[in-house]
């Protein structure tokens, strides 16, 4: 199947537009909500960020464990990365790479763990809150990665993963570095290095 993809240039700038975008939805969002995503929510210290970074080895291993499943649904994840995810980044070089994991694990953070989360827990109330306002965002994360429906699920569990650090550490730079280190570090093997050398 061939399909018509942007210069890099152009993926570039869409991309950083298009997760700058979910950060700016997420403060406007979480002020009409009553939320606020930045501010108090994100303390900027290096042991978070060290944290954060260290909390991607799990994601990094689910995606590994992807990669050389032989079931099916994970054949076909693999055969839609590579068709669809590869040659849209392939061409990016590793700043580029860098800026979009950064501006993604932002965004996507701040409207998931930050917005949606924290306004479902807030609705609900006491100790029920919490863990329904995990399992709404996590189930949204999920639906916002439609690539196939597998994939979907995997994206709400890492949600679900990425909801319990914002919990368990009430920080949200931590699900931000673990989001922003997993999304780059996955693009780099991918675009970088399994699609080039075969491994």
């Amino acid at each position: 199947m061939d399909y018509d993809f942007p210069t890099p240039r152009g993926f570039f700038l869409l991309a950083v537009l298009f997760e700058g975008g979910l950060g700016v939805m997420a403060v406007v969002l979480g002020w009409a909500l009553g939320c606020r995503p930045v501010g108090e929510t994100i303390r900027w210290t290096l042991p978070a960020a060290a944290w954060g970074a260290a909390a991607a080895l799990p994601a990094l291993g689910l995606l590994w464990f992807c990669l050389k499943c032989p079931l099916k649904p994970f054949v076909e994840i693999v055969r839609v990365v590579d068709e669809l995810l590869v040659p849209l980044f392939r061409h990016l070089r590793l700043p580029e790479l860098a800026a979009i994991s950064i501006v993604a694990g932002l965004g996507e953070e701040m409207l998931f763990r930050g917005v949606i989360q924290e306004a479902v827990a807030d609705r609900v109330g006491r100790e029920p809150g919490v863990w329904i306002g995990l399992a709404v965002a996590s189930l949204l994360f999920g639906l916002a990665h439609p690539i196939t429906r597998t994939y979907a699920l995997l994206a709400a569990l890492i949600g679900l993963y990425l909801g319990w650090l914002w919990i368990a550490t009430g920080n949200l730079l931590v699900p931000i570095a673990t989001h922003a280190v997993y999304d780059f570090l996955a693009l780099v093997y991918l675009v970088k290095i399994r699609s080039v050398s075969g491994i």
